[in-house]
């Protein structure tokens, strides 16, 4: 179904899986050879220094601008202060943004610019940047960095070490590196974190045995600190749940719009070159048959039938596409509810399909249409484009009270969607009552095309 020929525009939601590489127990062993466990300790590396001074910065104003705050001489300095923390920690936000984007791929859309209201004078502004709520979910992100950048320097400390005492025999032979403990002669750290001085060969030998177990360590400790960071930057240095709701709304309602426009565009078309030139054909030929029976002599029948056959062609022609076009807009079938039209529908597929219904509670006439036309839609893809012998449909309503639509066939698969196809377009339809539509579509089959629709629009 979808293959790659048809008119659809995503990535499948499931990829297919990868070629295994080897016993699941041995991965472990080679998160030390990851780049992305590279790219994370070197984001913790570099973040660090930035975060550690950047949160020190914010703490000295916050402290001053509260000191300055509650005295009664130095409130407006307070206040400035306290703007200024903000300002600062928007700018560390946006460092700490790009830095997780580049070195480990976590992109995450700015939160909302600040703009102060016109007209303002000092205090004004002052008191605008003190309401941004997104700058203080920055400065809060900024403190926590804190902690989180003195334990990312712990984990780069385990590489550090685990590298150093891995490259013990080679530092053998370096001048300089060579002391003695006078015991098993294991590699031990010099006074504040240098590396560690090699005592003997054999100890060296077993540093890198120490220096391997460190290095299977590390990337587990700034994994863990990167991912506590990303959630971190995803929570407070982005736009924020409301505003990601508000730009949601706004992308889905200028969807609907742009639907509705192409809807009444179509209908406009179809109905001037369709149903309108029958019905024009249709005045002409009861104009010629009028002026025929005008006529002060009886009139030849044989023309006369002639007009009259070609009239009611026409206004069956007429009536025809003007019913196709009522059913575009809403099946008929649809009256008596959502099971009865997937019935009706699956009927008539040329590939066999298997059709499961539990809708325990009608949908909103919205969401019913919807979820046939997906249904219409991803049935003709199957027919046209997948090679399948038999396809399933199903809708069920979930606890939630979603009203879940799955098509899927047993074709060749490869599905991949693009911009201007058939998928893109019933996911921009589901998206504008919040729904959502996922495809899974490996290689060799089977495809699954999954539609979630709230049940109300």
């Amino acid at each position: 179904m979808l293959s790659a020929a048809s008119a659809t525009s995503d990535p499948p939601a499931s990829p297919p899986p990868r070629p295994s590489r080897g016993p699941r127990f041995l991965q472990p062993l080679r998160m030390p050879l990851r780049a992305r466990s590279w790219r994370e300790a070197v984001y913790c590396l570099i973040g660090a220094p930035v975060g550690v001074a950047g949160a020190v910065l914010v703490l000295v104003l916050l402290a001053l601008g509260l000191g300055f705050a509650l005295s009664m001489v130095g409130a407006v300095l307070g206040l400035v202060l306290l703007a200024l923390a903000t300002v600062l920690a928007r700018g560390l936000g946006a460092v700490h943004r790009e830095l997780a984007g580049r070195l480990i791929g976590e992109r995450t859309a700015p939160a909302p610019a600040f703009r102060a209201p016109p007209g303002l004078g000092l205090l004004g502004r002052v008191d605008a940047r003190l309401r941004d709520g997104n700058a203080w979910r920055q400065v809060a992100y900024v403190l926590a960095k804190l902690p989180l950048a003195l334990c990312g320097l712990y984990g780069v400390a385990w590489w550090v070490v685990g590298l150093a005492n891995v490259a013990s025999p080679v530092r053998w032979f370096v001048p300089g590196q060579r002391g003695s403990d006078g015991g098993l002669g294991l590699p031990t750290p010099l006074p504040f974190g240098g590396f560690p001085v090699v005592h003997s060969f054999g100890g060296a030998l077993l540093g890198v045995v120490f220096g391997a177990v460190l290095l299977l360590i590390a990337p587990w400790l700034t994994r863990a600190v990167a991912r506590v960071d990303i959630r971190l930057v995803r929570a407070l240095l982005g736009p924020g749940a409301m505003a990601e709701r508000v730009r949601d709304l706004e992308e889905t309602r200028a969807l609907a719009v742009d639907d509705s426009a192409a809807l009444l565009r179509r209908l406009e078309r179809d109905l001037h070159d369709g149903a309108q030139v029958r019905l024009v054909a249709l005045a002409l030929s009861l104009d010629m048959i009028k002026d025929k029976l005008a006529a002060g002599q009886a009139p030849d029948l044989g023309p006369v039938r002639r007009l009259v056959d070609g009239a009611r062609e026409n206004a069956t022609a007429a009536l025809t596409e003007l019913r196709d076009l009522s059913r575009g807009l809403h099946p008929p079938v649809l009256d008596d509810g959502l099971p009865d039209a997937l019935a009706s529908l699956t009927s008539r597929s040329s590939v066999p399909v298997e059709l499961t219904v539990e809708v325990s509670e009608r949908p909103s006439p919205a969401i019913e249409t919807i979820a046939y036309f997906c249904a219409a839609e991803l049935l003709a893809n199957v027919i046209k484009h997948s090679g399948a012998a038999r396809a399933t449909v199903s809708a069920v309503r979930r606890p939630d009270g979603t009203l879940r639509l799955r098509v899927g066939d047993d074709g060749h698969g490869g599905a991949r969607s693009h911009p201007a196809g058939g998928l893109a377009g019933l996911r921009q339809r589901v998206r504008t009552v919040d729904g959502t539509l996922d495809l899974s579509s490996p290689e060799g089959g089977p495809t699954v095309v999954t539609v979630d629709l709230p049940p109300h629009a």
